[in-house]
């Protein structure tokens, strides 16, 4: 029997309604412990945790809601971005910038208010992915519909650069060392460059795992994590290019993150799923756990403070029937569904 108390907009969940289906594996003990329920239109993408205010922030397709982790109660909403993917943080400076992909815009919004305070046109189209890069202090937008990358500079906003990336670009990460690393969706590669040159250093093949979304990387070891819509998680040397080995992950995947402190890497599963991962050393790597979340789940953000992690799902109708337009349509979202879960050991 299912039993729940609420505290603040979290709804916490008793052993009862967790006890199926567990975690496998001792090692990953994640399991989902509440549901922060999301008002408002629109489905989600992206989502990130800003660990120094402690807050994380959820794409909505024409808004971002902010949540107080803290309270795990929603906060403040940033409003009239269109087709949102992604949200990058330069805390430095204190401002954040979404990447809005049916306008071909960024939004940079002040971190502390959450106020707009300008939009920037890109020189691509479809804004997808969007990361921040501290050595050359540059915010990169990597444009689905245009197969490059736009890049900012994160004081002033101006574009500084275009980089033809030969592929539709998915998601992204920096290396903190003067090395920025991007999923090549539909050539099943990672391209590595240099975010102050603006200039593609290296190509590598992901093969035997293909169409890869999310990216993670363990600055320690060198190590990315891309995860592909074959159901694998490839682990690449950052330096080499060399495919240490694949893993098995669940299917409909768009997420990935990596917690430093413990060695875990994180696959977001849409099937329903959180694949867990153990980094036992920079050439050994092993599932140490697969956790029941919710059908949708396919992002996921990392709190590396807490080490919870959060990813978005929904309740579906019956998908409407095929047309010649369109020959796999979505089922459509019920209103009013839509939740971050919470995942804890």
């Amino acid at each position: 029997m299912k039993r729940s108390t609420r505290i603040g907009g979290l709804v916490l969940l008793t052993l009862a309604a967790l006890a199926a289906p567990a975690a496998q594996g001792q090692d990953a003990a994640y399991h989902v412990v509440g549901r922060i329920p999301l008002s408002g239109e629109g489905g989600w993408d992206y989502l990130i945790v800003d660990t120094a205010a402690h807050r994380l922030y959820v794409s909505r397709s024409t808004h971002v809601a902010v949540i107080d982790l803290d309270r795990d109660s929603v906060v403040g909403d940033i409003p009239n971005t269109l087709g949102v993917h992604g949200i990058a943080f330069v805390r430095e400076l204190g401002r954040g910038f979404t990447s809005n992909g049916r306008d071909s815009t960024v939004t940079i919004f002040d971190l502390r208010t959450l106020a707009p305070l300008s939009q920037i046109k890109v020189t691509g189209r479809n804004p997808d992915a969007i990361t921040y890069d501290p050595v050359s202090k540059r915010v990169f937008t990597f444009n689905g519909g245009s197969a490059n990358a736009t890049a900012l500079d994160a004081r002033t906003g101006a574009v500084v650069g275009t980089i033809d990336l030969g592929g539709k670009p998915e998601f992204a990460v920096s290396d903190a060392r003067g090395r920025m690393y991007v999923n090549i969706e539909d050539k099943s590669e990672v391209v590595a460059f240099d975010p102050r040159s603006l200039t593609v250093v290296q190509r590598w093949s992901l093969a035997p795992c293909e169409e890869p979304t999310g990216l993670a990387i363990d600055r320690r070891s060198r190590r990315l994590f891309s995860v592909c819509s074959n159901a694998l998680m490839a682990v690449l040397d950052a330096d080499r290019g060399r495919v240490v080995t694949t893993l098995p992950i669940g299917s409909g995947v768009d997420g990935a993150a990596f917690d430093p402190a413990t060695g875990l890497a994180f696959s977001s599963n849409g099937e329903g799923t959180l694949t867990v991962v153990h980094e036992e050393s920079a050439d050994s790597f092993r599932v140490v756990g697969t956790v029941a979340t919710q059908r949708g789940g396919r992002t996921v953000a990392l709190d590396e403070r807490t080490h919870r992690i959060y990813t978005v799902a929904a309740d579906y109708g019956p998908a409407p029937e095929p047309t010649p337009d369109r020959p796999r349509p979505r089922p459509p979202i019920i209103p009013g569904s839509v939740v971050v879960l919470v995942l804890t050991r």
